[in-house]
């Protein structure tokens, strides 16, 4: 069966613990989350709060810099719309003066 890889612009992270809420001790998912974690009670809560702040920080600084990404693909789509603007305009004029010049031809 081939592999299909997804290609996402930012991370997602997906976490699942069954002992009810964040900290309250290793789950059944098959793994721990480390000693502090495994002990539970206050320090394993605060453990918990740290991760989802330093994941909520992550996902926060990656919409930004894809933001900043998106706005900058827009100034750089704006600036050719502008230069081809320019040379429409310049081959139209062209196109102009030698029509001119062809109707002076046939006088």
């Amino acid at each position: 069966m081939a592999q299909r890889q997804l290609v996402r612009p930012f991370l997602t992270t997906f976490r699942c613990m069954s002992g009810g809420e964040y900290g309250s001790g290793s789950g059944k998912g098959g793994g721990s989350g480390g000693s502090i974690r495994d002990a539970g009670g206050a320090f394993g809560k605060m453990e918990a709060a740290r991760e989802e702040e330093y994941f909520h920080k992550l996902k926060q600084a990656q919409l930004k810099e894809l933001r900043g990404q998106i706005a900058r693909e827009i100034e750089h789509h704006e600036s050719q719309q502008k230069n081809h603007a320019d040379v429409i305009a310049r081959h139209k004029k062209r196109i102009d003066e030698l029509a001119s010049e062809e109707a002076n031809l046939k006088k």
